[in-house]
């Protein structure tokens, strides 16, 4: 059986690199994980050894299938990337696009409640317990400036 290589694949309406081995080639898509992309090759019975340009059509869609509803394929919850969803309740995983638009209105519902994290997200500080004393100071004065010495007469 030969399996024609090709250089871009198309999965789940991403650009993947053909010459990556095919579970770095599925981390090329956003919201996938390696832990996810070995768990979804090893459901869709491919190998993971094999460089992602060499698989064929039929593979790639169970792929996109398994990737688009991970818990009907029995993938564990603590995969996915959206657990106990606010408004469904529900285990889903996003990815690309929808994770992006996701993330953003979460951040947005934050800063709306007013809860601490949405303050912090609000003042562009860091939200997850950081030190801020010396790190994270982008943007702002940094460090301490020195007036310059200079004296008029040059000598005395």
């Amino acid at each position: 059986m030969s399996r024609e290589f090709r250089h871009i694949l198309r999965i789940t309406d991403t650009d993947v690199d053909g010459t990556l081995k095919a579970p770095y080639a599925l981390r090329k898509i956003k919201g996938i994980s390696l832990n996810l992309a070995n768990a979804v090759l090893k459901k869709a019975g491919v190998d993971p050894n094999i460089r992602a340009g060499f698989l064929t059509e039929a593979e790639v869609e169970k792929i996109e299938e398994i990737i688009k509803e991970p818990t009907k394929y029995g993938l564990p919850p603590w995969l996915l990337n959206r657990q106990k969803d606010l408004e469904t309740g529900k285990d889903t995983h996003l990815i690309s696009a929808d994770l992006i638009l996701k993330t953003k209105m979460d951040i947005e519902k934050m800063k709306e409640l007013k809860s601490w994290r949405g303050y912090r997200h609000a003042y562009g500080l860091k939200v997850r317990g950081q030190r801020t004393r010396t790190t994270g100071r982008k943007g702002k004065a940094l460090g301490v400036k020195k007036k310059a010495i200079a004296k008029p007469g040059g000598g005395g």
